[in-house]
């Protein structure tokens, strides 16, 4: 177990298998010593847990564990990657999007939920770079989606 798997197992966390793509993509890419992952959705176990507007369907709270989950993807996409998430260096940047009712405007509380997670699971190295936007609809009804950028070394 990695010391980052540890830091989340103290938290009652564990990192999933990665998610399933749902179209034509993969869940991470390297190049060099930096890892991007694809968009990750609040998938867990296959299922959806957190889906559709925030602000209209599901508060700000929901939808913040909903990106905590994206984040767990978004490690297990990088993991897949580079099989030791001791090779994380830093969490470089997040993208984060939620899908917003029209007068919504809590999109950084929501994304804090990813935020959160990646400091915890990497402490220092963790803390990030950031955006969190708001949009009318994301693929299968998610509320939230979360894509990161990550330097690795060998």
């Amino acid at each position: 177990m990695s010391t980052v798997e540890a830091r989340l197992a103290e938290h009652g966390l564990t990192v999933p298998e990665v998610a399933v793509p749902v179209a034509a993509y993969i869940p991470a890419v390297r190049t060099g010593n930096l890892v991007y992952t694809s968009g990750q959705l609040p998938m867990q176990s296959g299922e959806l847990i957190a889906t559709g507007i925030v602000g209209t369907d599901l508060d700000e709270v929901a939808a913040a564990a909903g990106a905590q989950q994206c984040a767990l993807n978004a490690i297990a996409a990088v993991k897949s990657v580079i099989g030791d998430l001791d090779k994380v260096v830093r969490v470089v940047k997040v993208v984060g999007f939620v899908a917003s009712a029209p007068t919504f405007t809590k999109q950084p509380v929501v994304i804090n939920g990813a935020s959160e997670l990646f400091a915890k699971a990497f402490g220092d190295a963790g803390v990030h770079s950031r955006s969190a936007v708001g949009v009318s609809a994301l693929p299968l009804n998610a509320a939230v989606e979360v894509e990161v950028i990550v330097e690795v070394r060998d």
